[in-house]
């Protein structure tokens, strides 16, 4: 009889136990690698890599900071013949296609206000941003909301502007004294704040007479770092310091115009198109007991599948969503999990 005490522990439980009890362990897992396997097929995880412009090596963080414990795989390249040998490690299994088609691209989101923490009001944005985000084959690794405090901004961009290819922010821009996004911006870069002259030309030609006093302090930009990005469906352009954008959007409606004129955008490869996931559904009325062993067969099967569980309602039918960058991958572990299920109400949809 096999025993496994730790069958059932996550990535994080691992890494916590090794940190917390100051565990050994191999150094490699502090360069990067979050799995490791021969000298061939092993890989720093690139969802690890810090992006800093100045530094002409690439550099990773350690393991334990890998932010979602399914991409642990990610470092580690498949075997694949010549002809598909240009599929990244992290590819999610997607073949050979397109410039960008294999590469999975990293969002973090920050959401800034009080009245989001406090349960005044709710969130609308950051869902809609998610949804289009994954519509074009980007990977949402966090979201966060923080108070409207220029520290509480500027740690958390700190900690998701080296882990995410792009880091949106949003909340918090304006005249009022609580409108402190781009302070906490300009912060986590460690510059300060400077007048910047074409930006208040804009906020000009929007306010009129009234571009007085604070909005005057809203051309007050985070110097050097600062690149405006115009389109002609914004009134004002949006703000972009390094990997972090500053959306200006209060409503679904204005994200939905600043979201078009970034994929306009996407020629300067600010938002670079990638492989779309691929996804499919099962609607069971097992309960969770009865999906759960077969679904952590499934998450060992098939790495590079995202598997999620939900019900709409509490006594709903439970909604099992298997996602990832190739359909025959998905298929295969659709159909492998429906076989492992016990016999119940089971209906597959795209």
């Amino acid at each position: 009889m096999r025993v496994n005490p730790i069958l059932d522990w996550s990535y994080r439980d691992v890494w916590a136990f090794l940190l917390t009890c100051k565990v050994p362990y191999c150094s490699l897992y502090d360069q990067g690698y979050t799995s490791i396997g021969s000298i061939h097929d092993t890989v720093p995880n690139a969802l690890l890599s810090i992006k800093d412009p100045g530094v002409e090596k690439q550099k990773f963080r350690p393991a334990y900071m890998l932010s979602d414990g399914r991409s642990e795989r990610a470092g580690r390249a498949r075997k694949l013949s010549a002809a598909a040998a240009c599929v990244p490690a992290a590819s999610n299994g997607l073949k050979c296609a397109e410039p960008h088609q294999g590469s999975i691209y990293t969002a973090s989101i920050v959401a800034v206000g009080d009245e989001i923490l406090f349960g005044i009001v709710e969130d609308q944005l950051g869902p809609s941003l998610c949804k289009k985000l994954h519509s074009i084959g980007w990977l949402v690794s966090q979201m966060a909301t923080v108070r409207c405090e220029v520290d509480s901004v500027a740690e958390e961009v700190e900690r998701r502007k080296s882990m995410s290819d792009l880091v949106f922010i949003y909340g918090g821009v304006g005249p009022l004294h609580t409108d402190v996004t781009v302070g906490g911006v300009a912060k986590a870069f460690g510059v300060r704040l400077a007048p910047d002259e074409e930006y208040e030309e804009y906020l000009c030609h929007l306010f009129g007479d009234k571009c007085t006093g604070n909005r005057n302090e809203m051309a007050q930009l985070p110097e050097g770092i600062t690149e405006l990005l115009e389109h002609e469906k914004l009134p004002v352009p949006l703000i972009k310091c390094h990997n972090v954008i500053v959306l200006t959007a209060t409503n679904v409606d204005e994200l939905d115009r600043q979201w078009d004129a970034l994929i306009d955008l996407r020629s300067t490869n600010l938002l670079a198109p990638t492989g779309p996931f691929v996804s499919k559904h099962l609607t069971t009325s097992l309960s969770d007991l009865e999906v759960a062993q077969p679904l952590s067969k499934i998450a060992i099967e098939f790495p590079d599948i995202y598997t999620g569980c939900y019900r709409k309602t509490r006594a709903g039918s439970l909604i099992i969503t298997l996602e990832g960058k190739d359909q025959e991958t998905v298929e295969a572990a659709m159909e492998a999990l429906s076989n492992k299920l016990p016999s119940g109400v089971k209906q597959i949809s795209v």
